[in-house]
């Protein structure tokens, strides 16, 4: 795989517009294949298992990412590779409030209101994060059927930031946004 001639293909496909989001969804190229690339646990991608060091780069591939059933995919118009996602593409780095929205922020820089079109759920991790007893943790929708993970140091601000309530005999963590209610936490009673 020529990662210059991929590259080329992305720019052409989206033009010059700066982070412009390609419309992956109405794209069904051909499947070429595997590509020896892989987004790692902490978000960091790597190809032929060396780093990717140019974030404008990883920016760009993470801007034609696609998800179908339980496999990722880079896409163009013309070709369809495989790739290897250890958990999810994404990490959620930052969070913001503003106005009356929690604002996040991914390591290759989309950002949302964290909404009804940007959900929130809890998930199980995988083991390799170490989380204790398999407890589930917050992952985010960031675009059609891609989601992050939040970084710990965001987790644990909402943490700081969160209302607890009582819900289906369990003590709940949450915290609102676009007026509404968003769980990143439970905890037995």
């Amino acid at each position: 795989m020529d990662l210059n001639r991929f590259s080329q293909q992305i720019s052409e496909a989206t033009g010059d517009k700066a982070r412009a989001i390609p419309p992956v969804d109405k794209w069904d190229p051909e499947y070429c294949g595997d590509m020896n690339m892989t987004i790692k646990l902490d978000g960091s991608w790597h190809y032929e298992g060396s780093p990717i060091g140019r974030q404008a780069l990883v920016r760009l591939f993470a801007s034609v990412i696609k998800k179908e059933d339980d496999s990722y995919f880079l896409v163009t118009p013309g070709e369809k590779l495989g790739i290897t996602v250890e958990d999810v593409p994404f990490l959620v780095t930052q969070w913001a409030e503003e106005d009356d929205s929690i604002i996040f922020t991914t390591n290759v820089g989309d950002r949302f209101a964290l909404s009804s079109n940007h959900p929130l759920e809890l998930r199980e991790p995988p083991a390799e994060l170490g989380a204790p007893d398999s407890t589930p943790i917050p992952y985010v929708c960031v675009r059609t059927n891609l989601w992050a993970r939040l970084n710990h140091n965001v987790y644990y601000q909402l943490v700081e930031h969160a209302q607890r309530r009582h819900k289906d005999g369990k003590q709940q963590l949450y915290v609102t946004s676009e007026f509404e209610p968003f769980v990143i936490g439970e905890l037995p009673e």
